[in-house]
C-alpha cells in the first residue's frame, strides 16, 4: 500500500506535525463517564490501534485542523473484515447524524436567500403531506427552527426505520409509517418550543420541506447548493452506486461482523450522509471562515453566527458535555470560547465525530466503520485536544 494514500501533512512544520501525530496516535487515554462527562483517564493509555482492537473497530479516518487550515489526515485499519482491504485517504465513510449538520447549513442558505422563513409554519409550504394536527399544535404552529433545534414536540420514532427488504419506501410513506415503510408515523408529542426532544424525523420533514420549495430531490439539492461550490467531491447523500461503492467502508457491529450499510433509500437528512474527513473539514473551514467575517463561499457571518448561538440550553450531564443546542449543531460553551460540534451514528455501524472552535480555528473529524467507534473516536479526540492545547481541554 503506498503509505501516501493513508497520511498526509499539509501543514509548513512537517516534522513538528509528524511527532504531534505520533504522539495522538501513541497516547490515547482511557475514557469514561463522570456525573454523565466524558472524562480521560491519563494514567492509562494506549495507541489507536490497541483501542480500535478492544472495541472491534476495523477502520478510522482522521482529519485536524489548525490555524483555520487542514493541517494533517491519517487512517488506520481496514474497510471490510472480509476483504482485509486497507482503510486509505479516499475511503468513504458514513456520517451518520452528522448529516443534520449539513441539513441545516442547506436549509440555513435558503433563509439567506430570502426564500423561505425560519418562524413560519412549516406546514404552509409542504405538499402532499402535512405534519399532523392535535391539541399541541392549536397554538403553536411547528416551524423550520423549531425542527432544526429539536423542540418541535415530534417523535424520535423509537421504532426507529425499518422498511421491507427490496422496496423503497417513499418520503411520504415513512412519514405516515405506511408499508413498505415499517416505522411509527409522525407524532407532536408536546407543544412546540416547550422542551427540547431528540428527533430524527424532524430532519427527514426538513429533507420533504426543500423536496417541496426547490422541486428537486433531496441529494441534487445538497450536491448543487453544498457539496460543489466547496468542492466537497467525495460527498454524497445516499449509499454509494455501483461506480463508486469499492471505495466505501463496509459497516461492522459491536463484534466487529460485517454488515449491510443501515442508510435509509429515502429517509436521508437525519443520517444519509457519505463522506470523508478531508470534505468535512472543508464544510468546517468554510464555517469557521464565515463566523469570523472572512469571505465565504456558502453562508453569511451573520448566519453562522446564528447557527452557533444557543436556542436551547442543555444539561451536559445528559448530553456528553454539550451545553447548548444551536441551528443544527451542539455547542460547547465556555467562558471565553465556543465549540461546535454534531456526533453521528448509523446502525449497524459506523460513526462519526466533528469538532470546530470559530475563534480559534481548530477542529477535528473522526469517521469509524464500527458500531462502537463513538468509544474510540472519544477517546481520539480526548489525545488531539490535549495535544493541541484546545481550551476544551483546559
Amino acid at each position: 500500500m503506498n503509505n501516501e494514500k493513508r497520511t498526509e501533512i499539509l501543514g509548513k512544520d512537517q516534522e513538528k506535525i509528524t511527532e504531534r501525530i505520533k504522539r495522538i496516535e501513541n497516547a490515547i487515554p482511557q475514557a469514561t463517564l463522570k456525573d454523565g462527562r466524558p472524562f480521560a483517564i491519563w494514567d492509562d493509555v494506549g495507541t489507536i490501534t490497541e483501542r480500535m482492537n478492544a472495541f472491534n473497530v476495523p477502520g478510522i479516518s482522521i482529519a485536524v485542523i489548525n490555524n483555520f487550515e487542514l493541517e494533517w489526515l491519517k487512517c488506520f485499519g481496514i474497510k471490510d473484515v472480509k476483504t482485509k482491504e486497507e482503510v486509505t485517504l479516499d475511503t468513504l465513510f458514513e456520517g451518520g447524524s452528522t448529516a443534520k449538520a449539513i441539513t441545516a447549513a442547506v436549509l440555513l442558505q435558503a433563509v439567506e436567500e430570502n426564500i423561505i422563513d425560519l418562524d413560519e409554519p412549516v406546514n404552509d409550504k409542504l405538499k402532499g403531506w402535512k405534519i399532523p394536527e392535535n391539541e399541541y399544535t392549536k397554538e403553536t404552529a411547528i416551524t423550520l427552527r423549531h425542527l432544526l433545534t429539536h423542540t418541535s414536540g415530534i417523535n424520535r420514532p423509537d421504532s426507529m426505520f425499518g422498511y421491507e427488504q427490496g422496496s423503497e419506501p417513499s418520503i411520504e410513506q415513512v412519514l405516515r409509517g405506511e408499508y413498505p415503510a415499517k416505522n411509527d408515523p409522525v407524532e407532536v408529542q408536546f407543544t412546540p418550543g416547550t422542551d427540547h426532544q431528540y428527533s430524527n424525523f424532524g430532519y427527514v420533514i426538513i429533507q420533504k420541506y426543500l423536496e417541496d420549495v426547490f422541486g428537486e430531490n433531496f441529494s441534487k439539492i445538497v450536491e448543487d447548493k453544498l457539496f460543489k461550490p466547496l468542492d466537497m467531491t467525495s460527498s454524497q447523500f445516499g449509499y454509494p452506486s455501483n461506480k463508486n461503492r469499492d471505495k466505501a467502508i463496509v459497516p461492522h457491529n459491536e463484534k466487529g461482523e460485517a454488515e449491510e450499510s443501515g442508510i435509509h433509500p429515502s429517509a436521508l437528512a437525519m443520517g444519509g450522509l457519505v463522506s470523508t474527513p478531508r470534505d468535512l473539514g472543508k464544510f468546517i473551514i468554510e464555517l469557521i471562515k464565515a463566523y469570523n467575517g472572512q469571505k465565504s463561499k456558502y453562508l453569511s457571518t451573520s448566519l453562522v453566527q446564528k447557527m452557533f448561538s444557543s436556542e436551547v440550553k442543555l444539561e451536559p450531564s445528559k448530553w456528553f458535555g454539550f451545553t447548548d443546542q444551536g441551528l443544527g449543531m451542539y455547542l460547547i460553551q465556555g467562558e471565553k470560547e465556543l465549540f461546535f460540534t454534531h456526533p453521528g451514528t448509523n446502525m449497524p455501524g459506523a460513526t462519526c465525530l466533528i469538532f470546530g472552535n470559530p475563534t480559534t480555528g481548530q477542529g477535528a473529524i473522526l469517521m469509524a466503520n464500527g458500531i462502537q467507534g463513538e468509544l474510540v473516536n472519544l477517546q481520539l479526540i480526548f489525545s488531539i485536544v490535549k495535544e493541541y492545547n484546545w481550551n476544551l481541554w483546559q
